[in-house]
């Protein structure tokens, strides 16, 4: 392998010399190209060496016969079948090695890049208060045609990256993942929607992060390829807009099995749409939730994590979001308070969850009518608690059960006649690893909708699903 960069400097020397007469830059861009080379060469040259020492060690032994009556026997052979000659094994290697090498992705700037995500196909089947939605997170008030269909919309690809550089001592990395989730049910109307992305600085205890993604104090989801598009239990438990923000976490370990995890930062809020009143954003401040502009919102998690030898990890969190909401001149706070956990109860079953109670809630992913403005008064926060629970079950290696059911129940004396007083979600699915990374998947689930001062509607959504990651 060090041919490799034998006959690379000669064909380099006009370029250094041109660029020594022209420009030093180009200079310190080539030595740098030369520098990433003889890092990537002695690499290779590492991997070689290894393979060399095992396929030594597991070269072929002729087997010598104890006795007349060893080697005569008919089952017992002789000697064992002739490996291929060492140096073609080797040879082998070396090309498969430069094979490898060469597939990988770099970008302009010499970071390693990985393709990654997942083309999912849902056909599903929903009732007659799914409305028009493809997985609906509410019931509607009222029947309508029932709805159903096929659809990739939920497809998702993502890019990660590695920067080779440190800055000031942290290793830069981060991913970036997109879908079409956003657009029409037309197959001719496709626009790409960014989903979540990352930018992390890691040093050895402390990572800083800029990203677009859930809510510091709500990281988990339950488990579902029926409902990608958004965090499954959207409006029932789950809290899970994805938001602008930049975090910081600090770890601290007990020993190395047991540790805490301390997070906070600052997330831009949902204001839009979260305001359960006619008026128009014209009536509304230039921040007004009917128009509007996202406010700053403080988020903070403490994680306490224990090693678990049978399932994962045990982990329980407490956290909270404060953030100030502008309506019609009026400032409307926005408390809420948290608990999430994962519990490995045996080899086989997990439980994981979340709960949380506060006021205006709309604003990070709860139901979107946090700010309730009566006639006649001004406009008042909406109080509320849910949460969400999920219980898995790792019947096989490959197949895999979740059971889970969530809800999200607003004050009523805080909702106008016509809003949502509770909706609550339930439901199971089955995903079965047909191969390494393809996944079927079937859900079946229930949205129950209360509404104040009309009846109660009950919605089904049944989903097939089928997954290819790549």
């Amino acid at each position: 392998m060090h041919l490799k960069l034998r006959f690379l400097l000669p064909a380099l020397v006009p370029c250094i010399m041109a660029a020594q007469s022209h420009d030093p830059a180009d200079l310190d861009r080539i030595l740098h190209r030369l520098d990433i080379l003889e890092q990537q060469n002695r690499e290779l040259m590492s991997e070689i060496r290894s393979l060399r020492e095992q396929i030594t060690s597991a070269g072929a032994v002729p087997v010598v016969p104890s006795s007349p009556a060893v080697a005569a026997s008919p089952t017992t052979p002789t000697t064992v079948a002739a490996a291929p000659p060492l140096a073609e094994r080797v040879d082998v290697a070396e090309q498969r090695i430069q094979d490898l090498a060469q597939s990988r992705v770099e970008s302009e700037h010499h970071a390693m890049v990985q393709l990654t995500g997942m083309v999912l196909f849902n056909s599903y089947l929903n009732g007659k208060y799914g409305g028009s939605a493809q997985d609906p997170i509410a019931a509607a008030a009222a029947a309508s045609t029932r709805f159903d269909g096929a659809s990739l919309r939920q497809t998702i690809v993502g890019l990660k990256f590695q920067s080779p550089e440190r800055i000031a001592g942290a290793k830069v990395s981060g991913s970036a993942y997109v879908d079409v989730f956003g657009s029409s049910e037309d197959s001719a109307d496709q626009t790409l929607r960014l989903r979540v992305a990352s930018i992390d600085f890691q040093w050895n205890h402390t990572t800083l992060s800029v990203a677009q993604d859930k809510p510091i104090l709500a990281p988990r989801e339950p488990d579902s390829l029926a409902q990608v598009g958004v965090s499954p239990l959207s409006g029932a438990g789950n809290l899970w807009l994805w938001r602008p923000q930049a975090r910081i976490e600090r770890q601290i370990e007990f020993g190395g099995s047991a540790g805490l995890r301390a997070q906070a930062g600052i997330l831009e809020t949902s204001e839009s749409g979260n305001v359960s009143t006619g008026y128009s954003s014209s009536d509304s401040d230039d921040y007004s939730s009917s128009g509007s502009a996202g406010r700053p919102a403080f988020e903070g998690r403490l994680a306490f994590w224990k090693k678990a030898a049978d399932n994962g990890d045990f982990e329980i969190a407490p956290g909270f979001h404060v953030s100030n909401s502008h309506t019609l001149g009026y400032s409307v706070p926005s408390r809420i308070a948290s608990l999430d956990w994962r519990i490995p109860l045996t080899r086989a079953f997990t439980l994981t969850g979340a709960a949380f109670r506060g006021e205006n809630m709309g604003v990070i992913g709860g139901l979107r009518q946090g700010i309730a403005v009566p006639y006649w008064k001004p406009p008042h926060a909406v109080h509320g608690a849910g949460g969400w629970a999920q219980l898995e079950y790792r019947a096989t290696r490959r197949l895999a059960i979740h059971l889970f059911g969530g809800e999200e129940d607003d004050r009523n004396r805080d909702l106008q006649k016509g809003l949502i007083s509770r909706n609550l979600s339930y439901g199971a699915n089955a995903m079965y690893q047909i191969v390494s990374n393809v996944v079927a998947s079937f859900e079946s689930a229930y949205v129950r909708t209360s509404f104040v001062g009309s009846p109660t509607r009950l919605n089904p959504h049944y989903d097939l699903a089928f997954a290819y990651l790549f």
